[in-house]
């Protein structure tokens, strides 16, 4: 177990029984476990700012806290990060970086993104269009189960 899991799976239980925004108790759990730089915590947070629970929804926080939990090398963070810089929610838009994220959560073992790197490749987003790789990323992502 990592600093700061039992801390962040008490704040996971608190939420789970209310999912009022301003909830301190589960707030006040997570930010205990970010403190001791638990990676699982800080995207906890960044979802919850990315979609509004428990607390209100702040796509610039989620941005910050995604990007501490990437450095820690979160594979989930990184796929989410990629989200964002593709879409520019609380960051200016960046294909590039998308691209750089979903390739980091590949690395880390996060399956969507093999899909994800494959559809940039298809149409060139971040990164110049190569249909060969493409066709092999899409292959690799069935072979997960990943509708392509």
């Amino acid at each position: 177990m990592a600093k700061g899991d039992k801390l962040y799976f008490k704040a996971l239980k608190e939420a789970s029984k209310n999912t009022e925004i301003g909830d301190s108790n589960a707030l006040e759990l997570l930010q205990k476990a970010i403190d001791k730089n638990n990676s699982k915590a800080q995207y906890a947070l960044a979802t919850w700012y990315l979609y509004g629970k428990t607390v209100k929804k702040d796509y610039k926080v989620a941005v910050e806290l995604l990007l501490d939990s990437s450095v820690q090398n979160n594979e989930l963070a990184c796929f989410d990060l990629a989200v964002c810089y593709e879409n520019g929610f609380g960051v200016k838009k960046n294909t590039k970086k998308a691209f750089l994220f979903y390739s980091k959560a590949i690395l880390l073992g996060e399956k969507q993104s093999i899909y994800e790197v494959g559809r940039c490749y298809y149409y060139g987003i971040g990164v110049n269009k190569n249909l060969e790789l493409a066709s092999v990323y899409f292959d690799i992502a069935r072979l997960y189960g990943i509708e392509t």
